[in-house]
């Protein structure tokens, strides 16, 4: 399923988790990371399966992913016992150095999904693939690291800043600047490579919708497929963003019956234009994706 939108929700709070459902997201990521204060881990990681556990998988208005602690700090094996059991949707891994890692952590979901009785596969990896300043280094061999568990990848902008010293991630205009840019491309090259959803990154400022909105607008056109969202009010508006529009899919529509009455030929007219196989895989994409999400 592709996920427009995915809404961090911190892991020691009751009363967020509570109204998690309510926000319309597409996947919640119940978070045990950054949100979470090293005092608070131990009750954090008690609420978060228990939260889960309360909504069985078929009785689910959004998806359930965990973000657990990196890889290499004392957490990590302590979340993912406690929260694989409740049978998570997924597992978002933050500061992931590469596909090494991923494969890591697809060991420890293949003994927990066998001890809790779990279908073998079923828990999803999401990892934060720029984190770090090794990690988009390695971006483009996601392509050929044979990791079934992987569903999609997303991009990070200030645990980057941290990573290399950076006092800022912007430039003068309030844009991404030549380094963060640089990995939010490589991250949706990789992505598309290895055959898996692109997701763009959290918008900051969350009470501007016009300015999300467009944000979401230009991540769409260039190829990426949802959003992150770090407040309930964001949703609405990368839901929105992400889905067809009615305008969208009538043109898909058009384009493909076209193509029909043209018997497999490579290239036909429509509106005064030349359209080839490309735009057929393209609008043959808005059609999937609107009859999914229509459907949710």
């Amino acid at each position: 399923m592709t996920l427009r939108s995915m809404l961090f929700v911190p892991g020691d709070s009751p009363k967020k988790l509570a109204k998690g459902d309510a926000a319309g997201a597409d996947a919640l990521i119940l978070d045990l990371e950054d949100s979470v204060a090293p005092a608070r881990k131990a009750e954090a990681r008690d609420l978060v399966p228990a939260y889960m556990t309360e909504r069985p998988r078929g009785a689910r208005t959004s998806r359930l992913w965990v973000r657990i602690n990196p890889l290499d700090t004392e957490y990590v094996l302590a979340d993912l016992a406690a929260v694989v059991r409740a049978g998570p949707d997924g597992i978002m891994l933050p500061k992931a150095h590469g596909p090494a890692e991923v494969l890591r952590l697809s060991h420890y979901l293949d003994a927990l999904e066998a001890h809790a009785g779990l279908e073998a596969g079923s828990v999803g990896i999401l990892p934060v693939a720029t984190e770090t300043a090794k990690a988009p280094f390695r971006l483009g061999d996601y392509a050929d690291a044979g990791l079934a568990r992987l569903r999609g990848l997303t991009w990070g902008a200030e645990d980057l800043s941290a990573a290399i010293g950076a006092s800022t991630n912007l430039d003068a205009n309030g844009q991404w600047t030549l380094t963060y840019r640089l990995a939010r491309s490589l991250t949706l090259l990789a992505a598309h490579a290895a055959g898996v959803q692109a997701i763009e990154t959290l918008y900051v400022d969350y009470a501007d919708d016009a300015g999300l909105r467009e944000s979401c607008r230009r991540a769409r056109e260039e190829g990426f497929s949802g959003r992150i969202a770090i407040h309930p009010a964001q949703v609405a508006a990368i839901n929105d963003s992400f889905t067809p529009s009615q305008a969208e899919v009538d043109h898909a529509r058009r384009v493909v019956e076209a193509f029909d009455r043209a018997g497999g030929a490579g290239v036909v007219g429509l509106d005064g234009k030349m359209l080839d196989r490309p735009h057929l895989t393209q609008a043959t994409a808005v059609l999937e994706s609107w009859a999914a999400y229509s459907g949710r």
